[in-house]
């Protein structure tokens, strides 16, 4: 056994769920950076762990209030660590970024301006770490230059065409007449693949993870306390003040609850048909199919889609939960989607009825008592 393998082996194993990791593409100067400081700027209270797929190269200018980014992990007093590495570096980092110690909720990784995003998510979806799971690819695009860097980048076609969510970032910098243009375009070249414009790479955060709520701290000012600081004397991002002061408002959410269960395949049937502007589904669902009694974490981020199973507590009541965010979606439009997959008779269903559901679950998930 190598020395990697044995200290993986002795790495306490997390006992609650994996940490969803984003992969944030997109090539030289579409804003990879700007919207990656955005994300941590308005985390809340949320321990985001970095992974930047650039030596040397990349400067956060939000980390370097706490500490150059280098070729070593550093350690943040808001709970952020960040690596500068080399993409054969990809399984050791997240590793130890998912160790219990540092308690992360979730991982982003900037990927290089050169990067092939396909080789990433490869690596993350075959990964055999039970601690982490893949959560998704976001490709970031500068409208002002969306021609010439599909110019210069003839393989932009083929990046897009992995993503599952697209930010047309820059639109600050183009009028409306060239910002349809470009969203045609990118309709085309990612057909479904759900789109959502951004000025200075300021999306909501609620669209890749949830954020947990910020409680400020005591004593000396931590990394959290100091972005907290900056952005009530400066504005949300140091220079343009309120302007994305509510950057949540741009979108609406749905909740649906029932104690009915629902039919896998007409569930599936809906995420399969969810519009475009449908950008985030996170909860849990109750499919009550026998065999398959556990309730089901559903995560969606754009088109990327996944499932894990996962025990009741003790007296928990069977429900399902879930939260839809987007823009321009039909609220009750969604509900009505939603309620049509109530099933009355789940433990009548064939055990293939799962079979939809189950493409969707990591193998190593398979086993809630694993």
């Amino acid at each position: 056994m190598s020395t990697s393998e044995t200290q993986q082996s002795r790495r306490p194993r997390r006992t609650g769920r994996p940490i969803p990791v984003v992969v944030l593409a997109g090539f030289l100067g579409s804003g990879k950076t700007t919207l990656l400081n955005h994300l941590l700027a308005h985390r809340g209270g949320t321990r985001i762990g970095v992974v930047v797929n650039d030596f040397g190269s990349i400067e956060i200018d939000a980390m370097s209030v706490a500490g150059q980014v280098g070729d070593s992990m550093v350690s943040l007093g808001g709970g952020c660590l960040c690596c500068a590495v080399d993409g054969s570096e990809l399984d050791a980092y997240l590793a130890k970024l998912a160790d219990p110690a540092h308690r992360i909720d979730v991982i982003v990784i900037e990927a290089s301006g050169l990067a092939e995003p396909q080789e990433l998510i490869r690596m993350l979806v075959a990964g055999e770490n039970p601690d982490v799971r893949y959560g998704g690819m976001v490709e970031v695009v500068d409208a002002a230059e969306f021609d010439a860097t599909r110019r210069r980048h003839p393989e932009t076609d083929r990046h897009l065409a992995v993503a599952d969510l697209v930010v047309l970032n820059k639109t600050d910098r183009v009028d409306a007449a060239e910002r349809a243009r470009i969203e045609s375009v990118l309709g085309g070249l990612c057909p479904g693949i759900p789109l959502v414009a951004a000025d200075h790479g300021r999306i909501d955060p609620e669209l890749l993870f949830d954020r947990r709520p910020w409680t400020e701290t005591r004593g000396q000012l931590s990394f959290e306390d100091l972005l907290g600081r900056a952005a009530d004397e400066h504005g949300e991002d140091g220079e343009h003040g309120d302007h994305c002061a509510h950057t949540h408002t741009h979108y609406e959410t749905t909740e649906f609850v029932t104690d009915d269960a629902l039919s896998p395949r007409r569930f599936i049937d809906f995420l399969d048909a969810r519009p475009a502007g449908l950008y985030r589904i996170k909860g849990f669902v109750h499919f009550g199919v026998p065999g398959h009694e556990e309730k089901y974490e559903v995560h969606a981020v754009g088109r990327f889609l996944s499932f894990a199973p996962l025990p009741w507590a003790r007296a928990e009541p069977r429900r399902t939960q879930l939260v839809l965010i987007g823009s321009g979606t039909d609220g009750p439009a969604l509900l009505s989607g939603l309620e049509a997959c109530r099933e009355s008779a789940p433990q009548d269903a064939p055990a293939d009825s799962m079979w939809g559901v189950l493409r969707y679950v990591r193998q190593d998930a398979a086993d809630p008592t694993g």
